[in-house]
Protein backbone atom coordinates (compact mmCIF):
# COMPACT_ATOMS: atom_id res chain seq x y z
CA UNK A 1 0.00 0.00 0.00
CA UNK A 2 1.46 3.69 -0.55
CA UNK A 3 2.61 5.30 2.56
CA UNK A 4 0.17 8.50 2.97
CA UNK A 5 1.51 11.79 4.92
CA UNK A 6 -0.88 14.25 6.79
CA UNK A 7 1.69 17.40 7.14
CA UNK A 8 5.02 18.34 5.42
CA UNK A 9 7.29 17.92 8.35
CA UNK A 10 5.92 14.35 8.46
CA UNK A 11 6.73 13.56 5.13
CA UNK A 12 10.18 15.28 5.15
CA UNK A 13 11.02 13.07 8.30
CA UNK A 14 9.35 10.11 6.94
CA UNK A 15 12.91 8.03 7.84
CA UNK A 16 13.42 6.44 4.32
CA UNK A 17 17.10 5.41 3.28
CA UNK A 18 16.45 6.82 -0.05
CA UNK A 19 13.79 9.44 -1.76
CA UNK A 20 13.62 8.73 -5.16
CA UNK A 21 11.86 10.70 -8.13
CA UNK A 22 10.69 8.71 -11.45
CA UNK A 23 9.47 11.49 -13.10
CA UNK A 24 11.19 13.12 -16.23
CA UNK A 25 14.04 15.49 -16.09
CA UNK A 26 11.42 18.32 -16.49
CA UNK A 27 9.10 17.71 -13.76
CA UNK A 28 12.14 17.40 -11.49
CA UNK A 29 14.05 20.69 -12.53
CA UNK A 30 10.99 22.48 -11.86
CA UNK A 31 10.37 20.99 -8.06
CA UNK A 32 10.91 17.99 -6.15
CA UNK A 33 11.18 16.65 -2.71
CA UNK A 34 14.16 17.76 -0.95
CA UNK A 35 16.81 15.50 -1.06
CA UNK A 36 15.44 13.33 -3.79
CA UNK A 37 17.15 11.86 -6.26
CA UNK A 38 15.99 11.85 -10.02
CA UNK A 39 16.15 8.10 -11.42
CA UNK A 40 13.42 8.74 -14.53
CA UNK A 41 11.54 5.72 -15.81
CA UNK A 42 10.20 8.17 -19.02
CA UNK A 43 12.94 10.64 -20.66
CA UNK A 44 11.70 13.72 -21.73
CA UNK A 45 11.81 13.09 -25.09
CA UNK A 46 9.57 9.31 -24.23
CA UNK A 47 7.08 10.96 -21.79
CA UNK A 48 6.01 13.49 -24.50
CA UNK A 49 5.72 10.68 -27.06
CA UNK A 50 4.04 8.22 -24.74
CA UNK A 51 1.53 10.84 -23.93
CA UNK A 52 0.81 12.03 -27.58
CA UNK A 53 0.15 8.41 -28.59
CA UNK A 54 -2.57 8.51 -25.31
CA UNK A 55 -4.56 11.29 -27.18
CA UNK A 56 -3.87 10.50 -30.56
CA UNK A 57 -4.07 6.95 -30.89
CA UNK A 58 -5.49 5.08 -27.74
CA UNK A 59 -4.72 4.93 -24.28
CA UNK A 60 -4.50 1.34 -24.58
CA UNK A 61 -1.24 1.61 -26.70
CA UNK A 62 0.34 4.35 -24.88
CA UNK A 63 0.37 2.30 -21.60
CA UNK A 64 1.98 -0.38 -23.95
CA UNK A 65 4.62 1.44 -25.33
CA UNK A 66 5.16 3.03 -22.08
CA UNK A 67 5.47 0.41 -19.93
CA UNK A 68 8.17 -1.61 -22.14
CA UNK A 69 9.98 1.94 -22.03
CA UNK A 70 9.82 2.15 -18.04
CA UNK A 71 11.15 -1.45 -17.39
CA UNK A 72 13.92 -0.71 -19.42
CA UNK A 73 15.03 2.42 -18.25
CA UNK A 74 13.85 1.11 -14.36
CA UNK A 75 16.76 -1.83 -15.28
CA UNK A 76 18.97 0.64 -16.51
CA UNK A 77 18.74 1.94 -13.08
CA UNK A 78 19.50 -1.20 -11.26
CA UNK A 79 22.51 -2.12 -13.32
CA UNK A 80 23.60 1.66 -12.38
CA UNK A 81 23.23 3.73 -9.67
CA UNK A 82 21.27 1.12 -7.66
CA UNK A 83 24.16 -1.50 -8.38
CA UNK A 84 25.76 -1.39 -4.62
CA UNK A 85 22.75 -1.33 -2.47
CA UNK A 86 22.44 -3.67 0.20
CA UNK A 87 19.74 -5.68 0.87
CA UNK A 88 18.01 -4.33 3.77
CA UNK A 89 18.13 -0.59 1.68
CA UNK A 90 14.16 1.37 1.91
CA UNK A 91 13.96 3.52 -1.18
CA UNK A 92 10.63 6.01 -0.87
CA UNK A 93 9.62 5.93 -4.89
CA UNK A 94 7.35 9.04 -6.21
CA UNK A 95 5.84 9.97 -9.52
CA UNK A 96 3.45 12.92 -10.43
CA UNK A 97 0.11 11.02 -8.75
CA UNK A 98 1.70 8.15 -7.01
CA UNK A 99 0.30 6.03 -10.17
CA UNK A 100 2.11 3.86 -12.84
CA UNK A 101 5.63 4.99 -12.82
CA UNK A 102 6.34 5.09 -9.25
CA UNK A 103 3.94 2.00 -9.18
CA UNK A 104 5.81 -0.06 -11.62
CA UNK A 105 9.66 1.17 -10.57
CA UNK A 106 8.45 0.27 -6.84
CA UNK A 107 7.00 -2.63 -7.55
CA UNK A 108 10.53 -3.77 -9.32
CA UNK A 109 12.38 -2.87 -6.42
CA UNK A 110 10.30 -5.01 -3.93
CA UNK A 111 10.66 -7.86 -6.32
CA UNK A 112 14.31 -7.67 -5.86
CA UNK A 113 13.86 -7.49 -2.02
CA UNK A 114 14.34 -4.24 -1.05
CA UNK A 115 11.71 -2.46 1.04
CA UNK A 116 10.04 0.19 -1.60
CA UNK A 117 7.04 1.95 -0.60
CA UNK A 118 5.75 4.75 -2.97
CA UNK A 119 3.88 8.07 -1.68
CA UNK A 120 -0.23 8.50 -1.79
CA UNK A 121 -0.82 10.80 -4.40
CA UNK A 122 2.75 11.08 -5.56
CA UNK A 123 4.40 14.40 -6.36
CA UNK A 124 0.86 16.16 -6.06
CA UNK A 125 0.51 14.93 -2.37
CA UNK A 126 3.77 17.08 -1.58
CA UNK A 127 2.68 20.03 -3.33
CA UNK A 128 -0.56 20.17 -1.92
CA UNK A 129 1.11 19.89 1.77
CA UNK A 130 3.57 22.60 1.15
CA UNK A 131 0.62 25.04 -0.64
CA UNK A 132 -1.34 24.19 3.11
CA UNK A 133 1.81 25.08 4.94
CA UNK A 134 2.63 28.33 2.65
CA UNK A 135 -0.57 29.44 1.76
CA UNK A 136 -2.88 28.54 4.23
CA UNK A 137 -1.57 28.15 7.87
CA UNK A 138 0.05 30.38 10.16
CA UNK A 139 3.88 30.21 10.52
CA UNK A 140 4.61 29.49 13.87
CA UNK A 141 7.87 31.11 14.04
CA UNK A 142 8.65 34.01 15.29
CA UNK A 143 10.53 36.48 12.41
CA UNK A 144 13.15 38.99 13.14
CA UNK A 145 14.01 41.03 10.36
CA UNK A 146 17.46 43.21 9.76
CA UNK A 147 16.77 46.10 8.16
CA UNK A 148 19.06 48.92 6.96
CA UNK A 149 19.62 51.42 3.74
CA UNK A 150 21.10 49.05 0.58
CA UNK A 151 24.69 48.03 0.86
CA UNK A 152 24.59 47.52 5.11
CA UNK A 153 25.62 43.74 4.39
CA UNK A 154 22.64 42.41 5.43
CA UNK A 155 22.70 39.30 3.29
CA UNK A 156 26.89 38.74 4.79
CA UNK A 157 25.21 39.18 8.25
CA UNK A 158 23.16 36.64 8.14
CA UNK A 159 25.54 34.03 6.86
CA UNK A 160 27.78 35.16 9.49
CA UNK A 161 25.10 34.46 11.97
CA UNK A 162 23.90 31.20 10.34
CA UNK A 163 27.31 29.90 10.60
CA UNK A 164 27.01 30.73 14.67
CA UNK A 165 24.28 28.45 15.11
CA UNK A 166 21.24 31.14 14.55
CA UNK A 167 17.97 30.19 12.67
CA UNK A 168 18.52 32.16 9.60
CA UNK A 169 16.31 32.02 6.11
CA UNK A 170 18.21 33.43 2.98
CA UNK A 171 15.58 34.59 0.68
CA UNK A 172 18.19 35.70 -1.53
CA UNK A 173 20.64 32.50 -1.42
CA UNK A 174 17.23 30.53 -1.96
CA UNK A 175 16.77 32.79 -5.23
CA UNK A 176 19.72 32.99 -6.86
CA UNK A 177 18.96 36.40 -6.38
CA UNK A 178 20.50 39.61 -4.86
CA UNK A 179 17.08 41.24 -4.44
CA UNK A 180 17.66 44.59 -6.18
CA UNK A 181 17.77 46.07 -10.00
CA UNK A 182 21.07 45.07 -9.96
CA UNK A 183 20.80 41.24 -8.05
CA UNK A 184 21.22 39.09 -10.80
CA UNK A 185 23.96 36.38 -10.05
CA UNK A 186 24.47 35.10 -12.96
CA UNK A 187 22.97 31.54 -12.01
CA UNK A 188 19.10 30.71 -13.26
CA UNK A 189 16.58 31.40 -10.44
CA UNK A 190 14.90 28.24 -9.14
CA UNK A 191 11.00 27.98 -10.04
CA UNK A 192 8.37 29.25 -7.73
CA UNK A 193 7.79 26.11 -6.59
CA UNK A 194 11.53 25.18 -6.46
CA UNK A 195 12.04 28.32 -4.21
CA UNK A 196 8.98 27.53 -1.91
CA UNK A 197 10.48 23.91 -1.19
CA UNK A 198 13.73 25.43 -0.64
CA UNK A 199 11.68 27.98 2.01
CA UNK A 200 9.48 25.25 3.21
CA UNK A 201 12.30 22.56 3.74
CA UNK A 202 13.87 25.24 6.32
CA UNK A 203 11.18 26.68 8.34
CA UNK A 204 10.03 22.65 8.86
CA UNK A 205 13.74 22.22 10.75
CA UNK A 206 13.50 25.19 12.91
CA UNK A 207 12.75 25.53 16.25
CA UNK A 208 9.68 27.27 16.67
CA UNK A 209 10.72 28.34 20.23
CA UNK A 210 13.63 30.55 18.63
CA UNK A 211 13.70 33.33 16.45
CA UNK A 212 14.45 33.50 12.93
CA UNK A 213 16.40 35.98 11.39
CA UNK A 214 15.71 37.15 8.06
CA UNK A 215 16.25 40.13 5.56
CA UNK A 216 13.63 42.71 5.27
CA UNK A 217 12.95 41.87 1.72
CA UNK A 218 10.08 42.94 -0.39
CA UNK A 219 7.22 40.70 -1.08
CA UNK A 220 9.42 39.10 -4.36
CA UNK A 221 13.20 38.50 -5.05
CA UNK A 222 13.54 38.68 -8.24
CA UNK A 223 11.31 37.21 -10.41
CA UNK A 224 9.83 34.87 -7.52
CA UNK A 225 7.05 36.23 -4.60
CA UNK A 226 7.42 35.18 -1.23
CA UNK A 227 4.44 32.91 -0.16
CA UNK A 228 1.58 34.74 1.70
CA UNK A 229 1.92 33.01 4.93
CA UNK A 230 5.96 33.47 5.28
CA UNK A 231 5.30 37.49 4.17
CA UNK A 232 2.36 37.57 6.64
CA UNK A 233 4.84 36.42 9.16
CA UNK A 234 7.55 38.64 8.01
CA UNK A 235 5.25 41.42 8.41
CA UNK A 236 4.12 41.00 11.89
CA UNK A 237 8.43 40.35 12.83
CA UNK A 238 9.82 43.39 14.53
CA UNK A 239 13.35 44.61 13.16
CA UNK A 240 16.77 45.42 14.00
CA UNK A 241 17.83 48.38 12.17
CA UNK A 242 21.76 48.32 10.60
CA UNK A 243 23.49 51.94 10.12
CA UNK A 244 26.44 52.33 8.51
CA UNK A 245 28.21 55.69 6.93
CA UNK A 246 27.73 55.95 3.36
CA UNK A 247 31.43 55.77 2.73
CA UNK A 248 31.35 52.07 4.29
CA UNK A 249 28.81 51.16 2.40
CA UNK A 250 29.78 52.83 -0.73
CA UNK A 251 33.15 51.12 -0.49
CA UNK A 252 31.24 47.15 0.40
CA UNK A 253 29.07 47.36 -2.24
CA UNK A 254 32.14 48.11 -4.67
CA UNK A 255 33.32 44.54 -3.63
CA UNK A 256 29.76 42.86 -3.14
CA UNK A 257 28.86 44.08 -6.74
CA UNK A 258 32.29 43.85 -8.27
CA UNK A 259 31.16 41.27 -11.21
CA UNK A 260 27.85 43.69 -12.59
CA UNK A 261 29.87 47.02 -11.64
CA UNK A 262 32.58 45.86 -14.28
CA UNK A 263 29.92 45.02 -17.41
CA UNK A 264 29.47 48.20 -18.25
CA UNK A 265 26.95 47.43 -21.33
CA UNK A 266 24.82 45.37 -18.26
CA UNK A 267 24.80 47.92 -16.37
CA UNK A 268 23.89 50.63 -18.67
CA UNK A 269 21.05 48.24 -20.15
CA UNK A 270 19.58 47.63 -16.40
CA UNK A 271 19.75 51.46 -15.29
CA UNK A 272 18.31 52.57 -18.70
CA UNK A 273 15.22 51.93 -17.14
CA UNK A 274 15.10 54.27 -14.48
CA UNK A 275 14.95 57.10 -16.52
CA UNK A 276 11.12 57.85 -16.31
CA UNK A 277 11.76 57.66 -12.43
CA UNK A 278 15.02 59.81 -11.95
CA UNK A 279 15.59 61.59 -15.00
CA UNK A 280 18.03 61.47 -17.86
CA UNK A 281 20.16 63.82 -16.23
CA UNK A 282 20.82 61.67 -13.37
CA UNK A 283 21.07 58.58 -14.95
CA UNK A 284 23.29 60.71 -17.74
CA UNK A 285 25.53 61.09 -14.31
CA UNK A 286 25.68 57.75 -13.68
CA UNK A 287 26.30 56.49 -17.42
CA UNK A 288 29.48 59.44 -16.74
CA UNK A 289 30.61 57.45 -14.16
CA UNK A 290 30.50 54.13 -16.02
CA UNK A 291 32.01 55.91 -19.07
CA UNK A 292 34.94 56.79 -16.66
CA UNK A 293 35.32 52.81 -15.22
CA UNK A 294 34.73 54.70 -11.68
CA UNK A 295 32.76 52.14 -9.84
CA UNK A 296 32.70 53.97 -6.45
CA UNK A 297 31.47 57.05 -7.77
CA UNK A 298 28.66 55.30 -9.99
CA UNK A 299 27.92 53.06 -6.59
CA UNK A 300 27.77 56.41 -4.31
CA UNK A 301 25.71 58.13 -6.88
CA UNK A 302 22.96 55.09 -7.36
CA UNK A 303 22.77 55.19 -3.89
CA UNK A 304 22.10 58.56 -3.30
CA UNK A 305 19.99 59.18 -6.15
CA UNK A 306 18.15 56.15 -6.35
CA UNK A 307 18.62 53.40 -3.82
CA UNK A 308 18.27 55.40 -0.34
CA UNK A 309 15.04 57.67 -1.81
CA UNK A 310 13.26 54.39 -2.66
CA UNK A 311 14.17 53.10 0.84
CA UNK A 312 13.35 55.70 2.69
CA UNK A 313 9.37 56.13 0.22
CA UNK A 314 8.77 52.47 0.90
CA UNK A 315 9.81 52.20 4.96
CA UNK A 316 7.48 55.40 5.60
CA UNK A 317 4.59 53.11 5.68
CA UNK A 318 6.03 50.65 8.16
CA UNK A 319 4.89 50.54 11.41
CA UNK A 320 7.16 47.64 12.40
CA UNK A 321 8.47 47.51 15.93
CA UNK A 322 12.25 48.03 16.27
CA UNK A 323 14.30 45.90 18.40
CA UNK A 324 17.07 48.39 18.33
CA UNK A 325 19.60 50.16 15.88
CA UNK A 326 23.40 48.81 15.38
CA UNK A 327 25.64 50.99 13.76
CA UNK A 328 28.88 50.31 11.87
CA UNK A 329 31.50 52.46 11.10
CA UNK A 330 32.78 50.16 8.73
CA UNK A 331 31.59 47.07 7.28
CA UNK A 332 34.88 45.14 6.63
CA UNK A 333 35.32 41.36 8.57
CA UNK A 334 35.87 43.33 12.00
CA UNK A 335 33.06 45.05 11.60
CA UNK A 336 30.67 42.87 10.57
CA UNK A 337 31.90 40.22 13.01
CA UNK A 338 31.75 43.08 15.86
CA UNK A 339 27.52 43.40 14.12
CA UNK A 340 27.08 39.89 14.40
CA UNK A 341 28.11 39.24 18.06
CA UNK A 342 25.50 42.39 19.27
CA UNK A 343 22.96 40.69 16.66
CA UNK A 344 23.68 37.46 18.41
CA UNK A 345 23.64 39.04 21.78
CA UNK A 346 19.76 40.53 20.81
CA UNK A 347 18.04 37.96 19.81
CA UNK A 348 19.47 34.32 20.04
CA UNK A 349 18.00 32.56 23.14
CA UNK A 350 18.90 28.12 23.05
CA UNK A 351 17.44 25.35 25.58
CA UNK A 352 19.93 25.41 28.35
CA UNK A 353 20.81 22.16 29.52
CA UNK A 354 19.69 21.23 32.35
CA UNK A 355 21.50 21.63 35.41
CA UNK A 356 23.36 18.01 37.05
CA UNK A 357 23.32 16.99 40.13
CA UNK A 358 26.43 16.85 42.06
Amino acid sequence: MPVSFSSLPELLDCGFDTVIDVRSPAEYAEDHLPGAVNLPVLSNAERAEVGTVFVQESPFLARKIGAAKVFRNAAAHIEGPLRDKEGGWRPLVYCWRGGQRSGSFGWMLSQIGWRAETIQGGYQTYRGLVHRFLYEDALPHRMILLDGFTGTAKTELLELLEGRGCQVLNLEAMAEHRGSLLGATGVPQPSQKGFETRIAAKLCRFDPTRPVLVEAESSKVGDRSLPPSLWAAMKAGSRIMITAPIAARTAYLVKAYDDILSNAPTMREKLEPLRKYRGNAIVDGWFAHLDAGDKLAVTRALMEEHYDPSYAKSRSGVAAREIATLSAKDLGPDGLSDLADRIEALVDVRPQPADSES
